[in-house]
């Protein structure tokens, strides 16, 4: 049976989904704390990312409890992969540079980078950092400046703190204003989201 859905939802699912960044996202390399993958979906929510990826090899995806963070599991797609080779290589065939977070020699801070071109950033194990088989992948790392004593954020912290450089950077360029998704894609995605 089908859900009933009210033309004041149908207008802001529509709204919502035509500004969705379908050239944007996050890999989810092992985070096992669910509060902080609910709050890492409710960022890619608020700023418009479609979609995220989860690698998850040593850890299992977390069962999200149903509260407003976990809620917005349903707004994001997720592909799962295993095979981090495979992975980069489909992100790469995609158009998309791959960017890890860390604090090597040669990371370059958040500002520094372009996200208004087609971009996937790897969020990393709370503890143990990028898994070794993706660093090897993906040499470019980012990282947030910070001026105190501590080194480094909550990796859902992190994640809202580039979500949100990548958001006004392609909000002042106009990529907000337009579907990023075709006008199939986004009929597609409409019927999905109606009966959610």
């Amino acid at each position: 049976m089908s859900r009933q859905i009210t033309e004041e939802r149908k207008k802001r699912i529509d709204e919502v989904l035509s500004r969705r960044q379908k050239d944007l996202t996050l890999i989810m390399d092992n985070i096992w704390d669910p509060h902080n993958v609910s709050a890492v979906l409710r960022s890619c929510d608020a700023f418009g990312v479609a979609g995220v990826h989860l690698y998850y090899t040593d850890s299992q995806w977390p069962d999200l409890a149903q509260k407003s963070s976990a809620s917005a599991k349903k707004w994001i797609e997720r592909t799962e992969h295993i095979d981090a080779a495979e992975m980069v290589a489909g992100l790469k065939g995609q158009g998309m540079r791959i960017l890890r977070t860390g604090f090597s020699d040669t990371a370059r801070p958040v500002m520094d980078f372009d996200f208004t071109k087609p971009t996937a950033i790897i969020l990393s194990n709370e503890h143990r950092g990028t898994s070794p088989e993706l660093a090897r992948l993906v040499p470019d790392e980012i990282y947030i400046p910070m001026q105190g004593m501590v080194q480094s954020f909550n990796v859902s912290v992190a994640a809202a703190i580039i979500l949100y450089q990548a958001f006004t950077q392609r909000d002042a360029a106009g990529m907000y204003d337009d579907p990023s998704f075709s006008r199939e894609e986004l009929e597609s995605l409409k019927t999905q989201w109606y009966s959610r």
